[in-house]
């Protein structure tokens, strides 16, 4: 088995689509810190505080310990750990990790194939962002973990587990199904003939066998995929939009745009296009949205509010005989 075949096979525990991105971010955040000390080592008590933000950030809304990935993530052979008292992690236990002065690094074949290969950090990068996050997250996760990808692509090698190819055809389809417009606040921005600003994105994550098919997709606009992908905004079962409790925006923009979305119709698709299937719906409930929904927005939440609801229900109305 090779590197980056390790590093697409992490053991994590699965069942239904749920996600564990634990190993993958301290993978991901060891790769970084290689790339800034090649001779350096992580100490528990030092990046304690920063895997538990990324976890909190990047991971779902169950909290949970970075002890775990970092005792763990020894099984998969890509990371080794020492304490005090020599080779060997402690355990799971915080205060222990702590005490014990427990510090861990890439194992040191990774660490000498890296050195060999320096092109190898950037092809395991990718694959484990491939494989644990969408793409409109790839570029603030690196920038938060302090990872630099090269632009080299990726060339799996024999016997490594073969990845799913995108549709490319799914962003027309979903745009064209949304009549252009943001699901949510009906943004159509173009520069002449071409659109600007609006992205198909995954309610099921692709990484997470989300489907490339229309009652998988939604029309947004760059903000709000972005904020749908890392769990501010969600889908409800009837249709409607919801904000995490979680979201704090004080600015005159952030209640426009963010919180006044709270309780409104999705706008589209248009009619005889399946909605959003509920199986997709109930993944990102569990598996991206954070805490619980916000009461809907009153009636003066924002401007414009009140005309994109009448939008929604007027677009979404006709749902036609292939509504889900």
């Amino acid at each position: 088995m090779d590197w980056l075949e390790r590093a697409a096979s992490l053991r994590q525990w699965s069942a239904n689509g749920i996600r564990a991105p634990h190993k993958p971010l301290l993978l991901l955040y060891a790769l970084g810190g290689f790339q800034r000390d090649a001779e350096g080592e992580l100490r528990y008590s030092e990046v304690e505080q920063d895997l538990r933000r990324l976890l909190a950030e990047y991971g779902p809304g169950n909290r949970t310990t970075p002890a775990y990935p970092f005792h763990h993530l020894v099984n998969d052979e890509v990371w080794e750990v020492r304490t005090h008292r020599g080779a060997g992690s402690p355990g799971t236990g915080v205060r222990e990790l702590r005490a014990s002065g427990a510090a861990g690094r890439l194992a040191p074949g990774l660490r000498t194939a890296l050195r060999r290969d320096p092109s190898l950090l950037g092809r395991m990068g990718r694959v484990l962002l491939d494989l644990h996050f969408p793409p409109s997250l790839h570029g603030e996760l690196c920038e938060a973990i302090g990872l630099e990808l090269d632009s080299a692509g990726i060339e799996l090698t024999p016997g490594t587990r073969a990845r799913r190819q995108r549709d490319r055809n799914m962003r027309e389809l979903v745009l064209t199904a949304y009549e252009y417009q943001c699901a949510f606040c009906g943004y159509d921005g173009r520069i002449g003939a071409v659109s600007v600003g609006l992205e198909a994105a995954h309610v099921r994550w692709w990484a997470f066998d989300g489907p490339d098919d229309i009652d998988n997709g939604l029309c947004l606009c760059s903000l709000h995929h972005k904020l749908f992908d890392k769990g501010v905004l969600g889908l409800g079962d009837d249709h409607l939009i919801k904000v995490s409790q979680h979201f704090v925006g004080r600015s005159a923009a952030a209640r426009q745009h963010v919180v006044a979305l709270a309780g409104r119709p999705v706008i589209g698709p248009q009619p005889g296009v399946r909605r959003v299937a509920a199986t997709h719906r109930d993944w990102h409930a569990r598996q991206v949205f954070h805490g619980t929904a916000r009461p809907a927005a009153g009636a003066g939440a924002g401007v414009g509010v009140e005309a994109g609801a009448e939008a929604g229900t007027r677009v979404g109305a006709g749902e036609g005989p292939g509504a889900s």
